[in-house]
């Protein structure tokens, strides 16, 4: 496998959120009641992202999401491998006053557990705390392999969520980090 490059991403390549592919075969997941996560089974696999329709999971409502954070100020970085994004991840500082939202995090299948989420990660979190945010707010998905990732980075589920962002993902589990000064 090819070094993987990491790097800010210009607007015009946000367009290439299409070559991610996001599936995941789920198995269990969690429910989030307060600070406290309930494991269920259940079957919530992630198809890849449609490339020809305009629904929620297609890839033009993917780019226009990201597009649409990146003018109102999101910092949006890419991971990859020669030619080809396998990794993508948006941050917006200041959701509040002091807090950063991880708003997007994606490793394409074939390129999970090698680290790249982790890096993308950190230097997200890097850009909150520069920004001058005290700590990082993420709506994750509620698969166990999402949701223990995030649990491995500091990660706590948030007793009171942002209400604005549980009215956009009541189903995600909504997490909170300190971001520590380096």
């Amino acid at each position: 496998m090819s070094a993987i490059e990491y790097r800010r991403l210009a607007p015009a390549e946000l367009s290439l959120v299409g070559e991610i592919d996001r599936t995941e075969r789920i198995e269990s997941l969690y429910v989030q009641h307060g600070a406290t996560l309930e494991l269920q089974v259940g079957d919530r696999s992630s198809p890849p992202w449609d490339p020809e329709g305009d629904g929620e999971h297609s890839v033009a409502a993917q780019r226009a999401a990201l597009e649409r954070q990146v003018e109102a100020g999101a910092i949006p970085l890419g991971a990859f491998a020669g030619d080809r994004l396998v990794g993508i991840g948006l941050v917006i500082p200041h959701v509040r006053s002091g807090v950063a939202q991880l708003a997007f995090l994606h490793v394409s299948d074939g390129y999970r557990g090698l680290g790249i989420g982790g890096r993308l990660s950190d230097d997200l979190e890097r850009i909150g705390r520069e920004a001058g945010d005290t700590s990082m707010v993420v709506s994750a998905t509620p698969s166990v392999n999402t949701v223990r990732f995030y649990l491995g980075r500091g990660f706590e589920p948030m007793a009171e969520p942002l209400p604005e962002l549980y009215e956009l993902e009541p189903e995600d589990i909504h997490m909170q980090k300190r971001l520590e000064l380096r």
